[in-house]
């Protein structure tokens, strides 16, 4: 039996949406952030050593990251569905867009939200001018740029594609899902980006993805 280590608000709702697009049946074993932090709890690293959310165990293998799970689940009990032949040009789509979705786009995502903290953040007031000026240039000079660098990629190429790996829901999608969602929800990715919004809104059309949204819980980004 698939156990999903489920933490509130994370990535690891793709991995209920691959399940539940595979058809497989599946525990979720949920868990919290702390309140304070927003950190997964300690109790995760009996799971796995890094203490994360998305990790899953199927019987007696354990598997973490995102990228990672999807390919296990996909490559045990997808049976040909949700990949692409090696041998198809698509294949190619395939493997970039399950890498760029944690390589490239989530880590400006998430200094983005790093730098808003600092700006945000009570501290003492002889502090706060050089905080805000340091995190408003590493903003200007760096974080925004990569942020829009790479959603004019993605809406240029959702201008031509339903899906990021062909003419069919895949493991790309899956693993793309959380960044776009994000983009979205935040307003990062608003109108001027149509395409992105429009493909999120097919994801969040799926049946499949509206169950693994009840089986999940509360997730900000849907």
């Amino acid at each position: 039996m698939v156990v999903v280590h489920h933490l509130e608000n994370s990535r690891s709702q793709r991995i209920l949406w691959t399940l539940e697009e595979l058809g497989v049946p599946y525990e979720v074993k949920r868990y919290e952030r702390d309140k304070k932090t927003s950190l997964a709890p300690e109790s995760l690293k009996a799971v796995h050593p890094l203490g994360k959310s998305p990790v899953i165990t199927d019987d007696d293998i354990t598997v973490a990251e995102s990228g990672a799970i999807i390919e296990y689940l996909i490559g045990k009990y997808g049976n040909g569905q949700f990949t692409v032949d090696t041998a198809s040009a698509a294949h190619r789509d395939y493997v970039f867009w399950l890498h760029f979705a944690e390589g490239s786009l989530m880590p400006p995502l998430l200094l983005k939200l790093v730098f808003d903290k600092v700006r945000t953040s009570p501290m003492p007031f002889f502090a706060k001018p050089i905080a805000k000026s340091i995190a408003q240039k590493v903003m200007k000079s760096f974080v925004g740029p990569n942020i829009k660098g790479n959603l004019a990629f993605i809406e240029h190429y959702l201008a031509d594609h339903e899906w990021f790996a062909g003419d069919k829901l895949t493991g790309a999608d899956m693993q793309m899902s959380f960044p776009l969602e994000a983009c979205v929800a935040s307003g990062v990715a608003d109108s001027g980006y149509p395409n992105i919004v429009a493909y999120v809104k097919r994801v969040h059309a799926r049946p499949a993805y509206q169950k693994a949204l009840s089986v999940g819980g509360p997730y900000d980004y849907a």
